[in-house]
């Protein structure tokens, strides 16, 4: 497996912002370069210890499924490699980590699906019977999947804040009746053709959250990330029963790990030992084969 790459250090564009995995640089004026790192965070906090290969699976995963569902709305990819935009020193850093996209204006919701009963979806369901205003049936259960899936969106929030959830009529207010239709309805979409090829391929998507952007003529565009398992509940079918939370394909190994450790839960985390992190960087690996079918990338 090739080193852990923490942080990129791109001198050749311009750095315009670092989230919680991702670097994102300026490729002229209508194009982003976006690195996917090998951090992890945890309770909206950035690990000091970067799980190796998780950059290169979010990356190839993302682009699997932008792929998979191009028919069903336009997305932010282009035709430029980026190995192309980049010194030739510069190369190993976004080798398979990296793409260049399109550069839109984004649109400050989290568009949520949910599938199944799990998360703070499943504690506003135990305190009101409700998730994001929507009334669900009586009597249902933890992780049980849901008589059809739901839109329950979030406002974005500030880097190391919590995203709030808020019923569909706040999206109305923000984007307006018509492109708040147009969100939900295409995420519905995007969940059920995504969780159904998942299905035959023995994951669950219990839920997903998808990004928007608008382009200048206002067209709508999926981008960033797409159905990862940092963005999404992957289960494994297998092991997958109502009313207990399912292991998962995702960083839930290291949610489980930190939890019995004496932290706050505030910066600076614990350090993570070798064999937490060699599961994880297994867990993402495992993921990636299965609904591709493919070697992971590394």
């Amino acid at each position: 497996m090739s080193q852990a790459l923490y942080q990129s250090t791109i001198k050749s564009l311009p750095l315009l912002a670092r989230g919680k995995v991702r670097d994102i640089y300026a490729v002229g004026a209508d194009k982003l370069l976006i690195v996917t790192t090998d951090r992890l965070s945890a309770f909206d906090v950035v690990l000091a210890d970067p799980i190796p290969g998780k950059g290169a699976v979010l990356t190839g995963l993302t682009q699997f499924w932008l792929e998979r569902l191009a028919h069903v709305m336009p997305n932010h990819s282009t035709d430029t490699a980026a190995e192309d935009v980049v010194a030739p020193d510069e190369r190993d850093q976004v080798a398979n980590r990296a793409v260049v996209v399109k550069r839109l204006q984004p649109v400050l919701i989290e568009a949520v699906v949910r599938g199944y009963l799990i998360g703070s979806g499943w504690a506003s369901y135990q305190a009101t019977g409700r998730v994001c205003g929507i009334a669900l049936p009586a009597g249902l259960q933890q992780a049980q999947a849901l008589p059809t899936a739901i839109f329950t969106p979030a406002a974005k929030a500030e880097l190391g804040e919590h995203d709030e959830n808020i019923e569909f009529s706040a999206v109305q207010s923000l984007v307006g009746e018509s492109r708040a239709a147009e969100i939900r309805d295409l995420s519905l979409q995007l969940y059920s053709e995504a969780a159904s090829y998942a299905r035959e391929r023995g994951i669950i998507i219990a839920d997903t959250k998808f990004e928007f952007g608008l382009d200048s003529a206002g067209r709508l565009y999926l981008m960033d990330e797409v159905l990862t398992p940092d963005s999404s509940r992957f289960w494994p079918a297998s092991q997958y029963r109502p009313g207990t939370s399912p292991p998962s394909y995702d960083k839930q190994y290291v949610r489980d790990w930190l939890e019995q450790q004496p932290w706050d839960k505030t910066a600076p985390a614990p350090a993570l030992p070798a064999e937490v992190i060699g599961r994880t960087a297994a867990k993402y690996r495992e993921a990636f084969e299965a609904l591709t079918g493919r070697t992971a990338p590394v």
